[in-house]
């Protein structure tokens, strides 16, 4: 290479530095399985550790990490889980989860949607209403409390239980919508623990009096919950929640194993 050569890609040093380091760190702490020390971060990446601090306080001022003080550990904050749910909205979760929600809705005659985490709610990109049942409030765009909703507990279940403290630290970070549903961390914890041992999510009246739902997470491959894939049906159907989650279960995979080749 002369001396008028441009620099190759291994060679070339960012314009910003600061910019590359952010967005190094973000990409970081969005391959693990949960939140990681500084130390950890400035070492993994080269960066000296008092610019890392200076960069994740940074961060944490604009919500995209959150600091788990007691732990002193960092990891991804509500602004980050917006920008991913930005991501999914345009195009590949909607366009490959559709057909496969159309699916089940037909499989179940029940209605069936997909949605995903943005930071404490839930946002629903697909809804395929099932013939003859009852308008629903998860229409396409609208968003609802994850920890009232069955494809927000199935998420929630997937996460890091330290991530979930960070999202919802107390009371205050509660919605409420039928008064029902968890109201405090220690409630949200042991419906969390409920679905882990299930293996799927269930709702009950706590949307919707009157309605119920299962819901089942679509993991990527790295095991974090990309989405999840639900169906809802009214409560004075004698339905078999357990029967309806392997329905569910098998189109949360199926997307999953189209999208990242997860088996």
């Amino acid at each position: 290479m002369t001396s008028s050569d441009p620099p190759g890609p291994a060679t070339r040093r960012p314009q910003v530095p600061a910019a590359d380091q952010t967005l190094r760190i973000l990409s970081l702490l969005a391959r693990q399985r949960g939140p990681i020390a500084a130390q950890t971060i400035a070492a993994h990446l080269g960066i000296p550790r008092s610019s890392v601090y200076h960069l994740l306080k940074a961060l944490e001022g604009h919500g995209f990490v959150v600091h788990l003080v007691a732990e002193r550990r960092w990891g991804l904050g509500t602004a980050a889980f917006e920008l991913a749910g930005g991501f999914a909205r345009q195009e590949p979760l909607a366009h490959l989860g559709r057909p496969l929600v159309a699916a089940l809705a037909d499989r179940t005659g029940e209605s069936a949607h997909l949605a995903v985490m943005t930071g404490r709610d839930v946002l629903y990109l697909v809804e395929e209403r099932a013939p003859r049942r009852p308008a629903l409030v998860t229409e396409v765009g609208v968003r609802l409390p994850a920890h009232l909703t069955a494809s927000g507990r199935a998420m929630l279940a997937a996460l890091p239980r330290a991530q979930v403290r960070a999202q919802f630290p107390d009371a205050a970070a509660f919605a409420d919508r039928t008064g029902r549903g968890p109201a405090r961390p220690a409630e949200l914890r042991e419906v969390l623990r409920e679905v882990r041992t299930r293996g799927y999510a269930t709702e009950d009246g706590e949307v919707t009096l009157g309605l119920r739902s299962v819901g089942v997470a679509v993991l990527d491959h790295a095991g974090w919950p990309a989405a999840a894939v639900a169906v809802t049906w009214p409560e004075d159907l004698p339905r078999d929640p357990a029967a309806l989650a392997i329905e569910v279960e098998g189109a949360a995979r199926e997307l999953s194993r189209r999208l990242y080749g997860a088996p």
